[in-house]
Parts: structure tokens; sequence; C-alpha cells
């Protein structure tokens, strides 16, 4: 089979490796049916991640199961969402909901970076999944793997960032200063939940364009914005950007940064101590609350497929996924995204 690989800046190309096979009754084999760059892949395809090339890149996708272990309950033929960190389903940590934390697996073990071992990445031919039974999550009926190809991470991490929050404050004011595709999930989401409020910014008037559709206020680019809002989402990974966030939350308001900062810089503490916010920086627990957040996929509530800016075939992904998009997906032509 072939897998993706990273190689260098901007570049990536097609290598060789030995088919996967089942290494236990619990594992599968799973065939991407369309797959999606993270908003992360952006950056490292563009030199600034942390781990030097090459190595198999990509972590989100739906999927087709091809082969399962005797004791799995997946059956070749279903279609499902691969989450992008490795995690068995039984540890301390996976039963308290921290399956980014596995304990039965290296630290941080995920696709698509040889971060906690080798574990492949999903813009492969096909993919090893262990513990299947605890890792993939059947794709509801009447949702489109292309719209939902971002499921593995960007659109439940989402989810997450706000859906708990409208939860506990009902209508509350929210600011989204994004890059990226999870920035607009969270303008579809919290229209769709309830916000009294979203103010989008965003420098690129596409990205804003989108926004708009999903009800948002936009702007390319704000001063903070005194006792403004009750929850600020950040996911550019520029430190600037999260303090603004920080500084235009009200007392008691909570910010979320998505943002991947590879780059060091300096936080308002004394600002944050006087207002009493809080800061969450953090990678996702995806599968978690995967099932919640598909729940309103297929709800209709919601339209994840306003984000995607193009539909690529798979062999054209060494090309295309280098160029900058905002959430390109690429298709299987052997292996057909119906059911």
């Amino acid at each position: 089979m072939r897998e993706l690989t990273y190689v260098a800046r901007r570049t990536a190309e097609w290598r060789e490796a030995p088919d996967p096979v089942l290494q236990s009754d619990s594992d599968a084999i799973v065939a991407p049916v369309a797959a999606a760059p993270c908003d992360v892949d952006s950056a490292i395809l563009a030199g600034h991640g942390p781990i030097p090339p090459p190595f198999a890149i990509g972590h989100e996708c739906v999927a087709r199961v091809v082969d399962a272990g005797e004791s799995s309950r997946f059956s070749p033929g279903n279609l499902v969402v691969v989450p992008w960190a490795i995690s068995c389903g039984t540890c301390d940590r996976c039963a308290g909901g921290l399956t980014t934390h596995c304990t039965s697996v290296p630290h941080m073990a995920m696709f698509g970076a040889p971060i906690g071992g080798s574990w492949g990445g999903l813009f492969s031919d096909l993919v090893r999944i262990p513990w299947a039974d605890a890792m993939l999550v059947p794709l509801p009926g009447g949702l489109d793997p292309m719209a939902m190809a971002s499921a593995s991470d960007n659109w439940p991490l989402a989810w997450r960032l706000v859906a708990p929050h409208l939860r506990a404050r009902p209508g509350a004011r929210v600011l989204v200063i994004a890059r990226g595709s999870i920035g607009l999930y969270v303008c579809d989401i919290a229209r769709a939940l309830g916000a009294s409020d979203v103010l989008y910014v965003d420098p690129d008037p596409a990205h804003r364009a989108i926004a708009e559709g999903y009800g948002a206020r936009t702007a390319a680019e704000i001063e903070p914005v005194h006792h403004g809002f009750d929850l600020a989402v950040e996911s550019t990974g520029r430190v600037p950007e999260l303090v603004t966030a920080l500084r235009s939350l009200a007392p008691e308001g909570f910010c979320e940064s998505a943002g991947n900062h590879f780059r060091p810089g300096e936080l308002p503490l004394l600002e944050m101590y006087l207002t009493g916010v809080t800061l969450r920086v953090a990678r996702d627990n995806v599968r978690a609350h995967l099932p919640q957040a598909l729940e309103l996929a297929a709800s209709g509530q919601v339209d994840p497929g306003r984000v995607v800016s193009g539909v690529f075939d798979w062999e054209q992904l060494p090309e295309v996924l280098p160029e900058r998009h905002l959430k390109p997906v690429f298709v299987r032509a052997d292996q057909p995204v119906g059911r």
C-alpha cells in the first residue's frame, strides 16, 4: 500500500509501506474514503511543526472497515469515524474521558505524526486501528462523509470548545479569533446552540463570508473589547491574538485556546487575575465526546459542509495538500463514499 509522507516544507509524496495486518482480535483495518487536513497539518506542511520529516501525515477521515478481528463489533463495509488519538478505552484515563492520555500507549500516541510511536497516517490507502471497538465511531446515517471528513478532530474539537459552555451559560456572547476551519465550525455550532452574539475575527474575507453565512458578525481585526464576551475561542496559534481574546472576556469568562502555539509568548496574567478568567490550552479528548458531536451534526441544525473548500481525488494528495486551502477533502475512487 501507499502512505502520504511529509518529506520537506510544502512537499509530500506517496511512499510504499507494507499492508497493515490484524495484530489482535480487537483490531480493524480501514480504508479512508474521505479525508481532510487538520488545521495543524497546514502548519506542519508550512514547516512550523516541532517534528522533522519524514513521516506519514494525516489524522482526519471517515473510513470504511475492510477487515476486523473476531471480537470486534465492526464488519467489512461499515462507515466509521477514526479519532486522531490512539486509546484503549479501558485504562483509568480512558474511563475518565481522557482518551488523549491513554496509559496503554506512549504519551500522545496518534495518527499523522510520530509522537508516542509510529501509527501511520490517515492519508494512507489502509490503516490498522487497535482497540477498534473503543476507538471507532459509526458514522450516523444521513451524514455525508465528505462534509464530515473532519470528524476525527477539528469538528468535534469545535463542539467541545463551545457546546459545554453554552449549556452552562445559555445565550452566552462568543468571540472567535481564528485562521482556519476550527473557528468556522465554532461559529456554526454556537449559532445552533443559542449564543446571543458571535463575533468572528479573521483577516481572510472568504473565511469571514462563511462565518456570516452562519449568522456571525465579522471583523478583519479588533482591539480588545473590555468585558465584551463570556466565551472566547482562539485558534490562530498566535500569542497576540490569544492576548486579545483574554482581554475581551467578561468577569469569570472562559477562553479556549485551540491554536498550536509553537512559539512562546507573554500573557496578561495580572489582568486575567483581576478579571477572574479561566484559560484552557489543551488537545482534545475527541473520542469521549465524538458521539455527542455527531448527534448534533445528524440533527440538521448545523452545516459543516460549508467549510469544505474543495473536493479532490485521492491521487491529487501530493500536489494539492501542500497548497493553501481552508479545508480540502480528498476522496477515493476505489472506495465510494456512499453506503
